[in-house]
């Protein structure tokens, strides 16, 4: 087993997660098998319990765990499967520890970070970078990504951790990749060296040394600036490498391709690879070139709580992306905050609800995200009842779904207290209600959480057919309410369709409005398992509505006209005449 560790400095954010993915990426392309493992050295067990505005998104894995985005980042570039031990957290080492130490496993022996924190993570990394991520075997590389920077009070016990690892597991078998920044100042217009100096004087001081340092800088580093950093940090110039802002995060792998990193890692920790034409990352390179060459647009209204962090929304937003690729068009993505919709805000700042209702009225398609909270849902019912209206494409994931309802009831079927238990316990309509077996008083992990099974009911839903006119589907949820199943019946008459559920039949997963160009709603998350060449199936309707084709698309048998597709054949990078090529979710 090869380990590679990325750790950065300077400051976080940085792009550490990104950077170790193309890593993976570009190693998987040489036909290895990459695994992954984030560190977060906060003290939460998991990211369940998060706001998205403290780390970004909560990712959902298969089996249920809430894990940092960054795990995203692995599943979607890599195209593998994790598990909620692949987010490893101070809160779990020391959870583990303290088990250990109640149960008498260290009877007469006092407890201390080294060594029983500093082995508990040495083992936790070795056992769960054997586990198998995909259908191909045992990996041969781990890449783990250590999150904050180098010098952080909380991650002291992680790099101790691996500055023992690096003699266990012997010299060829780990390296050290370390992520600065590059600043260049405004006044200046000069790259400055001194903040990646100190971060790699910190880390060579805390016992480990880097092998790559990556600069993050915002225009490719010039060759003295490289030198400097070669010189002044304990490598050759050929183990700097820059890591300059690009187009699309598809053009970091093949970035780091051009300098030679392949080379470097299989030199340095003698993988068994031979050194040929990465078919791979042609598909790679094909991707980020159709990105760039995009003429025609098609913009989506996100109607959320969270919108003033990107991150909050990771998953969706790359959903969309991978389906607008999918037809050739250039996303916009609208951002709208649901409480400027709300008539409060009218009497409050007048010039931000009119702003608001323009992005809306002027977006060719509409999402509402999941969420939690009373926070802006009126806005988010407001933004529903336009698109149901007006015949907008609409798509509601999760709350979006649970709303959809909650505005159908008051406004089709005149329940105008109609609302989610959530939000008005005493609501004399409860359309949608608290699942109590997910529910035991406790916060974190108490949802109905990772992989279950959806079966459609019926033969004609749009979904059904965009998912390739399959039985069922295997999706990821995260919730703790649900659709009330007793009021079904009054929906159904009325013509918003519950055409997915659960095995039992308890548990409405998909909505569907009849006479309507694309009005759907969706109880799972299904941004989770979108990958770039596999776009889900939710949002690539979403996006065909938008654009205009998804009558054509359904006529077609589900095929694209020649000139939307584009294929993942490694050779080509002409149009092919069949979406075959574009795969969906294996299911």
């Amino acid at each position: 087993m090869k380990y590679i560790l990325v750790t950065g400095g300077v400051i976080s954010g940085i792009g550490k997660g990104i950077i170790a993915s193309s890593v993976g990426t570009i190693l998987k392309s040489c036909g290895l098998h990459v695994t992954a493992i984030k560190i977060d050295p906060y003290i939460n067990i998991d990211a369940g319990t998060f706001s998205p505005y403290e780390h970004g998104e909560v990712f959902v894995l298969d089996d249920g765990g809430e894990v940092d985005l960054d795990l995203g980042n692995y599943e979607r570039f890599l195209d593998i499967r994790l598990t909620r031990d692949n987010n490893l957290t101070t809160g779990k080492i020391y959870q583990s520890v303290i088990n250990k130490e109640r149960r008498g496993d260290y009877l007469g022996k006092t407890v201390q970070v080294v060594p029983h924190i500093t082995d508990a993570i040495q083992e936790w990394v070795m056992y769960q970078s054997s586990i198998s991520v995909d259908d191909d075997g045992v990996p041969q590389v781990c890449v783990i990504e250590l999150g904050g920077t180098v010098g952080d009070i909380e991650s002291m016990p992680f790099i101790e951790a691996f500055r023992q690892f690096q003699f266990k597991v012997k010299r060829e078998n780990f390296c050290n990749i370390h992520v600065s920044l590059v600043p260049q100042p405004s006044t200046t217009g000069e790259q400055k060296t001194k903040p990646t100096q100190s971060s790699v004087r910190e880390l060579r001081g805390l016992g480990l040394s880097p092998d790559l340092i990556m600069c993050r800088c915002s225009t490719p580093l010039e060759t003295a600036v490289k030198e400097k950093i070669s010189m002044f940090c304990h490598v050759e110039p050929t183990q700097v490498i820059c890591v300059q802002d690009v187009s699309s995060v598809y053009r970091v792998p093949l970035l780091l391709e051009d300098q030679g990193v392949v080379n470097y890692l299989c030199n340095r920790l003698n993988l068994p690879i031979e050194i040929r034409p990465r078919k791979m990352l042609s598909k790679w390179k094909e991707m980020a070139d159709r990105s760039d060459r995009l003429l025609e647009h098609v913009s989506i209204a996100l109607v959320g709580k969270y919108t003033k962090l990107s991150d909050s929304y990771t998953s969706v937003i790359k959903a969309l992306e991978h389906s607008a690729l999918a037809i050739n068009h250039k996303l916009e993505v609208k951002y709208i905050d649901s409480a400027d919709l709300e008539t409060t805000t009218l009497q409050d700042d007048p010039v931000k609800y009119h702003e608001a209702w323009q992005k809306l009225c002027s977006a060719h398609g509409v999402l509402v995200p999941g969420g939690f909270g009373v926070r802006g849902t009126e806005g988010k019912i407001l933004a529903i009842n336009w698109a149901r209206k007006q015949k907008k494409p609409f798509l509601g994931v999760c709350l979006g779904m649970q709303l959809a309802v909650c505005e159908f009831a008051r406004n089709v079927l005149g329940w105008e207290d109609a609302n989610s238990t959530e939000f008005n316990p005493e609501s004399k309509h409860p359309v949608v209600i608290d699942m109590p077996e997910h529910n035991p008083g406790q916060m974190g992990g108490t949802m109905r959480l990772g992989k279950r099974r959806t079966i459609f009911k019926t033969k004609n839903s749009v979904l059904r057919k965009l998912y390739g006119d399959v039985e069922y589907v295997d999706e990821r949820h995260r919730h703790r309410f649900e659709v009330n199943p007793e009021l079904k019946h009054h929906f159904e008459e009325n013509g918003l369709h519950f055409v997915g559920q659960d095995e039992e039949g308890e548990r409405m997963e998909v909505i569907e409005l009849e006479n309507h160009c694309y009005f759907v709603g969706v109880q799972y998350h299904p941004e989770f398992t979108s990958r770039p060449i596999k776009p889900s199936s939710p949002y690539f309707g979403l996006l065909l509505a938008s654009a205009g084709k998804l009558q054509s698309y359904l006529a077609k048998g589900c095929h694209l006209s020649p000139r939307d597709t584009y294929s993942d054949r490694s050779g080509s990078s002409s149009p092919e005449t069949d979406i075959s090529e574009l795969k969906f979710p294996s299911l």
